[in-house]
């Protein structure tokens, strides 16, 4: 037993030693070159012969800002009292007034610039944003950040309509789903290169969900304004998806975060079912695998580091130390294609006891490419893309797959 445990630990040095290696080696290469060996620059495209786009009518789809919003709950308020119950709350002012017409001058940017080249536009937000829009555009222009991509996309459903997106404020928001910041300040060389088809189609796969049992009528809910309502979800006999595709994840929970999930989940057709007490299941698309995905399973180098320590490595959590670089890979590896036509599912904080789950041995996360979910819970709902949310009480059963119709089309640029 000693000398297994020796061999072991001989083994582990050898290990942590070829890495440290190999890692010093490669901060010898140019930086460019290293973040290419460690898929740091991975870019994920479903190739498809690009033609010159069509763009007649563009429909913009606009970010409601911050001040928009409160402003709005006011309604026929006047502006003194408004503002000062922004003062009573401590809000910053001048910053949301800042934001919203730095916001409200690129959106004109943006409209000038599009009908400079002779094109029928739009101006639309969450409010007046409707499927009669969707099918009267050629093109969905969502201006703001990945939170407006994400409202544009969400009244498409097939995946011939195209969705492009500009970063309004990019020194303030990433804009993953949106064309590279440089675009936002460079509007007519992006158009430029629409109109002139210099583009790669990437198709973004989405996640179709398909309630097996569940009431005839759902009441959908919009978590991010509670006066912005939704009809009625009626669901037919034959057919019971839900309206709505999943762009960057579903999360099947209990409301109230404190509160145990109980679900059964079977992966890929299984006839077994796995019991399940966690904090929800979130299931996520290539796409939402920069998001939530990754912010779920993500290591600290701080974890990376007390690892580390547990086999007599002291590392610094420095910029340039062994815990940060390992603590990088592993994150980025979390990352996959948009295209990709397998779903990543996460358990969230599984609790793992003498009978849970039931039958053992179910992985934390994995891949599937179907899903299906039944809800043993008191106050659950189903969220997609943390928008729009339906109730998933005890008895409903969910179906979440990938189906390439349902992908969102959006292009990359050839640069």
């Amino acid at each position: 037993m000693r000398l297994t445990s020796v061999l072991f630990l001989s083994d582990v040095f050898l290990t942590l030693h070829l890495c440290r290696t190999y890692l010093l080696f490669m901060k010898k290469l140019s930086f460019n070159f290293v973040k290419t060996i460690l898929g740091i620059n991975n870019v994920f495209t479903r190739h498809i012969s690009t033609k010159s786009l069509k763009i007649d009518k563009v429909l913009v789809v606009s970010k409601l800002s911050r001040y928009e919003y409160e402003k709005r709950k006011y309604k026929d308020e006047n502006v003194t009292k408004f503002l000062d119950d922004l003062k009573r709350r401590g809000a910053d002012i001048e910053k949301l007034v800042y934001h919203y017409d730095l916001h409200k001058k690129y959106e004109e940017r943006i409209v000038k610039t599009l009908k400079s080249r002779g094109l029928d536009v739009k101006v639309v937000d969450r409010y007046n944003y409707t499927e009669e829009d969707v099918n009267n555009c050629d093109v969905i222009i969502p201006i703001g950040g990945d939170g407006t991509f994400l409202l544009a996309a969400s009244l498409v459903n097939n995946n011939q309509k195209p969705v492009i997106g500009f970063n309004s404020d990019p020194n303030r928001s990433e804009g993953y789903l949106c064309l590279p910041k440089k675009y936002s300040t460079n509007i007519h060389a992006a158009v430029d290169k629409l109109q002139a088809g210099s583009f790669t189609w990437l198709l973004r796969n989405r996640i179709r969900t398909t309630m097996l049992t569940s009431d005839e009528c759902l009441n959908p809910t919009f978590l991010h304004d509670s006066e912005l309502g939704l009809n009625t979800v009626k669901l037919s006999e034959g057919d019971k998806r839900l309206p709505f595709l999943a762009l960057n994840e579903v999360f099947i929970g209990e409301t109230l975060s404190a509160r145990v999930s109980h679900l059964r989940m079977r992966l890929n057709g299984s006839t077994e079912n796995t019991n399940l007490k966690c904090s929800g299941i979130c299931v996520s698309t290539g796409t939402g695998s920069t998001s939530w995905h990754l912010s779920i399973n993500r290591q600290p180098v701080q974890n990376v580091a007390e690892l580390l320590r547990l086999v007599d490595i002291d590392p610094t959590e420095g910029k340039d130390s062994l815990a940060t670089v390992l603590a990088d890979i592993y994150n980025k590896n979390l990352i996959f294609p948009p295209d990709d036509k397998k779903m990543a599912y996460t358990i969230r904080e599984l609790i793992s006891a003498a009978v849970w789950p039931d039958p053992k041995g179910i992985k934390n996360r994995g891949f599937a490419y179907k899903l299906e979910l039944r809800s043993n819970c008191y106050d659950a709902a189903l969220v997609m893309d943390g928008g729009i949310s339906f109730p998933f009480n005890d008895g409903a059963t969910a179906l979440l797959e990938i189906k390439p119709e349902d992908a969102l089309r959006t292009v990359i640029f050839k640069d």
